[in-house]
């Protein structure tokens, strides 16, 4: 299960008290948003609240799975204690610890995600709040204290927007993986035995190149089959689509797509339009 190789990756709790110093914890490659060159200091709470609400519907429905999983497997325990199967009895025994550790380690996951957004809000809206008494001060008649006041706003306002992308930065560690499958173009009459495609799907620095050909039998070969991409807070994917002739190559259409629902425990089928009236649709399958 790619999420539970993830949590298992994460376990770790951060344990100091401030937010630069908790993100010091981790490493710096594990930060997409803090890579060198990537940085951007311009923090978006609103899209942050939209991943971390998808991202806690999904893991809390990763969490009712194998809570009912558990209640399944201890269920057949009892009954196979009182029929004094042994062998059977260890095994059920050693399936119910492991779903037990995995729902611990949910359980975990669920709540660093809660108080790192609960940081990122508190630390919002002292942003907020000093941009606002900024805008008082600037208004105001020019005093030395409200000179002196005005740096001092200044500076809050700058620690709580580093504050704020510093912790966008850890709560991505904690969004998994997506697992991207191609499952091949429909176009109907479009796609004719002989063409051949080539599918280029970006999110962020991240980046995926297949090409592909329709056979004789309509049926379709592709050069890769899967793909591995670390969600991004700020990034959608992006997918460009060009029909390959000889040397020339004809664009086909070039989409974006939000990845908020896609944090699902279920593998997501994904059709997407390539081109305006939709005569030509690529097909997905993402697994989170």
């Amino acid at each position: 299960c790619p999420l539970l190789n993830f949590l298992s990756s994460h376990s770790k709790a951060l344990s100091r008290s401030s937010v630069r110093s908790r993100m010091a914890l981790k490493p710096p490659k594990a930060y997409n948003s803090l890579q060198k060159g990537a940085l951007v200091w311009d923090p978006k709470p609103l899209q942050v609240k939209k991943i971390f609400e998808a991202l806690k519907k999904g893991l809390n429905e990763y969490l009712e799975a194998h809570q009912a999983e558990l209640d399944y497997l201890s269920g057949r325990h009892k009954d196979t204690k009182r029929n004094s199967r042994l062998a059977f009895y260890y095994d059920l025994d050693k399936q119910i610890r492991s779903v037990e550790r995995y729902i611990r380690k949910l359980e975990f996951h669920i709540s660093k995600v809660e108080e790192l957004y609960e940081a990122y809000c508190i630390q919002c809206r002292l942003r907020d709040g000093a941009t606002n008494m900024k805008q008082a001060f600037s208004l105001s008649p020019a005093t030395k204290a409200s000179r002196e006041s005005l740096v001092e706003l200044y500076r809050n306002v700058q620690e709580c927007t580093e504050d704020m992308c510093f912790i966008e930065g850890a709560l991505e560690v904690h969004l998994g993986e997506f697992h991207v499958k191609m499952k091949g173009l429909v176009g109907f009459a479009r796609l004719c035995p002989g063409d051949q495609y080539e599918v280029f799907v970006r999110l962020g620095r991240q980046k995926w190149r297949l090409r592909g050909k329709i056979e004789t039998d309509d049926s379709q070969t592709w050069d890769e089959e899967e793909k591995i991409f670390i969600p991004n807070l700020h990034e959608k994917f992006e997918i460009k689509v060009t029909e390959l002739r000889g040397l020339a190559t004809i664009l086909v259409g070039v989409v974006t797509c939000d990845s908020s629902s896609f944090f699902s425990p279920k593998p997501q089928a994904i059709v997407v339009d390539i081109t305006e009236l939709g005569t030509i649709k690529l097909r997905l399958e993402v697994l989170w």
